[in-house]
């Protein structure tokens, strides 16, 4: 999709808007899949200045479009991705008044931790304590939350223990909310082969792999996850920077040991993880989007009753995992109409 003409966006975003009106916002039902293949407009190639804050355990590093006094928006990108997933997405929003803030996650990019003491945790409340400690010190009170993958569940996490802090949800691939004892359950051979990266990771052998070869590594995950988005080189590698930070892979094992029960979490989140294992509704008004990464679960059904306010369902066909920038127009436009339902 990268470097395609403007006139094709132009004609698929039009294709775009025709399908998404015909979503019923509101009723919870499904909408109808819309044809988003080849959607990625790659209109920009940098993802603007990077600031940074002193955020909690973090010195976090962060982008940010439109102006200081906007509508807050928080947009949280996935493993391994960064926030040149919202390359295309906080202009678009930023056009319409928003203030979008997209941190670079801990373990990725410029953002770093402010003490070598401070443990090198990947587990759901640790990113979610980064974001709120990051809406804190820039004084947002409340904003729309977007995400997919890592970001997603972040996302879902801080819906669920602090919803006072979350206007609206976007969330790619719906209720990713982590429940420990469900996932010591076994899965189906075929859904079970797809997490192969998980048991990778719970060996010494995946860990010594992934440090040696995280380059090639997360770009086959990219071309695994998101088979029929063409991405060029320079789009890579503009991400793959964000891998080279110090605690990158520290933080991609724990995360997924974490998962497994194989490595511990740290003692000050064991509560709000007990509160989370019991799969709290999540009530604040809520956009999902089920994309080809989700197979049959794309349609939303198996997650439907974790939303509980206003709610809608969108499912991007021909879309991969990383929606945001494979279909920047849909996802921004879901924001939008998230914000106001």
């Amino acid at each position: 999709m990268f470097g395609r003409k403007r006139s094709a966006q132009v004609i698929a975003a039009a294709v775009l808007a025709v399908s998404l009106a015909a979503c019923s916002a509101g009723t919870g039902t499904p909408a109808a899949s819309a044809a988003l293949e080849g959607v990625g407009a790659g209109e920009h190639t940098t993802v603007g200045p990077v600031e940074h804050v002193h955020a909690g355990v973090l010195d976090t590093a962060y982008v940010e479009y439109g102006p200081a006094n906007g509508p807050a928006v928080v947009l949280l990108h996935g493993w391994p991705y960064d926030p040149a997933s919202y390359i295309d997405v906080g202009p678009r929003l930023a056009e319409q008044g928003y203030h979008v803030v997209v941190p670079y996650l801990r373990g990725f990019g410029p953002t770093r931790f402010l003490s070598p003491d401070t443990p090198r945790d990947g587990e759901q409340a640790a990113t979610a304590h980064d974001v709120i400690a990051l809406m804190d010190a820039l004084h947002i009170d409340k904003a729309v939350l977007g995400g997919y993958d890592w970001g997603a569940r972040t996302a879902d996490v801080i819906a669920a223990l602090w919803p006072q802090r979350v206007k609206a949800l976007v969330s790619v691939s719906g209720y990713l909310i982590t429940d420990l004892a469900a996932q010591q359950q076994p899965l189906a051979p075929a859904a079970e082969a797809g997490w192969w990266y998980q048991y990778y990771f719970s060996t010494e052998r995946g860990e010594l792999g992934y440090r040696r070869n995280t380059h090639d590594f997360d770009k086959y995950i990219w071309k695994t996850a998101s088979p029929k988005w063409n991405f060029d080189d320079a789009t890579y590698e503009r991400s793959a920077a964000s891998f080279d930070n110090p605690d990158h892979v520290a933080i991609v094992v724990h995360n997924y040991r974490w998962r497994l029960g194989l490595a511990p979490g740290q003692p000050q989140y064991e509560a709000e993880q007990r509160t989370l294992g019991a799969g709290p509704v999540i009530t604040v008004p809520t956009l999902t989007i089920g994309s080809d990464f989700d197979g049959a679960n794309a349609d939303g059904k198996a997650y439907r009753a974790k939303f509980g306010g206003r709610y809608e369902h969108r499912v991007f066909a021909g879309v991969g995992h990383d929606v945001p920038q494979e279909a920047p127009a849909a996802f921004a436009q879901a924001v939008v109409d998230a914000d106001h339902l």
